[in-house]
């Protein structure tokens, strides 16, 4: 582990350019970022995390000029991207030919999930390694994201060859994913970024997902707690950690003024504590659909389902 400096990032671009993956900060959770261009580095990611090879990548770009090297934007999805990036919006377009990104970063879909991050350790090493980046969160797949060094540590500890701390991260959430595809812009996954706001800005009618797995964040049981996760909970039950929201207290709080925006950011660093308490099991107080509120129960449906 390495504090986030101008070494560090130096030390980072060196082993990506060595087919290694490395922990990298994002404002929204810590990625575990290798070459999209590199078939084994990618690969490695993979291996690292345990992750399915159907569930696709995010590959991550400096901005749109290189977005669209990899990727064909319609003008609308060209549009969203000029007003969100860098930022916690994911787009998926068809990805274009020949472009070079490894199969397995896109699970052989004809798509591809873009995004420009906003955050400095992530843009510094984009720069550095003047190529893109596939990072998906960096932890075991299917458990709870990482928002700090701690929670990777959990998990990837010996897994790979350098971490990057950057503290907290700001968002605490995944980014929103949606797509521009077919004249029709569709949200695959919420997240920080309103989707009402992008099918707006966008011009387009909202479509409807096919179901299948198109883009990251889609499978049943995902952001997973070791253990069982009781949801809409006023009150304990014996032997659970209660984590509360607005006037609903307990042993912890997504925000004891029923702030969205602080529920989001501390919803991962909840579930890591309350999966590290003695406690059998964990409940969590009702939490708004409104606005991020619905990337926060996104996460805390899937979180509760059945693996």
């Amino acid at each position: 582990m390495r504090p986030y400096g101008k070494a560090a990032i130096a030390e980072a671009a060196r082993l990506i350019a060595d087919g290694r993956p490395v922990v990298v900060p994002t404002e929204t959770v810590y990625g575990l970022a290798a070459d999209a261009t590199n078939e084994e580095a990618v690969a490695r990611i993979y291996e690292a995390k345990g992750r399915p090879a159907f569930n696709p990548l995010i590959v991550h770009v400096e901005g749109l000029a290189q977005a669209e090297e990899f990727g064909e934007f319609s003008d609308a999805a060209r549009a969203a991207a000029s007003l969100y990036w860098p930022g916690a919006l994911t787009i998926v377009v068809p990805r274009r030919e020949g472009a070079g990104i490894a199969g397995l970063a896109t699970a052989g879909l004809p798509t591809i999930a873009l995004r420009c991050p906003k955050h400095p350790a992530m843009q510094d090493l984009l720069k550095a390694c003047a190529r893109p980046l596939a990072a998906p969160s960096a932890n075991m797949s299917g458990g709870i994201s990482p928002t700090s060094v701690d929670h990777v540590l959990k998990t990837l500890e010996g897994r790979v060859p350098l971490v990057l701390d950057g503290g907290r991260t700001q968002q605490g959430i995944e980014s929103t994913i949606v797509s521009f595809i077919g004249g029709t812009v569709t949200l695959l996954r919420p997240g920080p970024v309103d989707f009402e706001e992008v099918a707006l800005f966008s011009r387009l009618s909202p479509g409807t997902s096919s179901g299948r797995i198109e883009a990251p964040g889609q499978l049943q049981s995902h952001y997973a707690p070791s253990k069982p996760l009781r949801l809409e909970a006023e009150a304990p039950e014996p032997d659970e950690w209660m984590i509360g929201f607005g006037p609903i207290g307990g042993d912890d709080t997504l925000s004891s003024t029923g702030d969205l925006g602080e529920a989001a950011a501390r919803l991962f660093h909840a579930l890591h504590r309350a999966e590290g308490s003695r406690k059998r099991a964990i409940a969590v107080a009702p939490v708004p659909v409104t606005g991020v509120g619905a990337a926060i129960n996104d996460r805390l449906k899937r979180a509760a389902a059945p693996r």
